[in-house]
């Protein structure tokens, strides 16, 4: 075990091999909870998958051992580079590419789309955040799905300021802790503090980083997506992530996953 541990300010995606540990330890449920939404919702039949901000393809790479064509794109090159060298030591199809979720066209349409994960929320405005949902309509078939799950700001206090947890792979271990370090509500940003604690047999080491988020209340989202024509909103669930338990929202909702459906 090292003896002293070091502290790397710095981007956290720029880590894609540690970002994978701590944000796939689910995948799971995920994956899971994805098929059975194309199974449910779409209205078409789901062969190619998209996702926006696909970081490391944690999910993309599950999806396209199923047989699904898969595709991703991602701000980060190095998350981009993780991902496609996991396709082709698999010797699976799946490709992502580096580019801006908010300004992009697919050669080829997708059946469905899916960001899960809150990064929906590094867009820093309306426009951009339109601008995404414009480029996921035109991306999708006809009756083909967007799962995007992001964190609601709630009316009143937030049961969700802080969160921490681990995960491991072999001889690696990865703990995450994540907190709402400031939060302005009228200029709708959220700075968020992360750090993953490292540890392995060669090292001991902490990342720190962060970001802001943009916020949305509920009624902000509803708006922002009935802003945009040819995609319906059918249903929601929760970050439970159980097919058969659709939720309702209100102003006190927080982890929640929006069911879009091009029409």
């Amino acid at each position: 075990m090292p003896k002293h541990r070091k502290t790397v300010t710095g981007n956290i995606y720029d880590h894609p091999a540690y970002y994978d540990i701590i944000f796939g330890a689910e995948w799971a449920k995920e994956r899971n909870f994805l098929v059975a939404a194309c199974d449910t919702y779409a209205h078409c039949k789901v062969r190619r998958l998209f996702e926006p901000a696909c970081g490391t393809g944690r999910l993309l790479f599950r999806l396209a051992k199923l047989g699904y064509g898969v595709t991703g794109l991602d701000l980060n090159p190095h998350a981009v580079a993780y991902c496609n060298a996991r396709m082709e030591r698999h010797a699976l199809d799946g490709r992502a590419v580096v580019g801006d979720m908010s300004d992009f066209h697919l050669r080829q349409k997708a059946d469905a789309a899916f960001n899960l994960i809150n990064s929906f929320r590094h867009l820093p405005d309306e426009k951009s955040a339109a601008a995404h949902l414009r480029c996921i309509r035109d991306a999708l078939t006809p009756g083909g799905i967007y799962l995007l799950g992001l964190h609601l700001t709630p009316k009143g206090e937030s049961d969700c300021e802080a969160e921490s947890w681990q995960a491991k792979r072999g001889p690696v271990t990865v703990r995450s802790h994540l907190w709402t370090k400031r939060l302005d509500r009228r200029k709708r940003e959220e700075t968020v503090g992360i750090e993953f604690d490292v540890t392995s047999p060669r090292q001991a080491l902490t990342l720190v980083d962060e970001f802001v988020f943009r916020t949305y209340s509920a009624k902000q989202m509803a708006n922002l997506i009935h802003k945009v024509e040819g995609l319906e909103w059918i249903s929601t669930h929760d970050f439970d992530y159980q097919i058969d338990q659709p939720i309702d929202i209100d102003s006190s909702s927080e982890d929640v996953i929006y069911v879009l459906r091009r029409q």
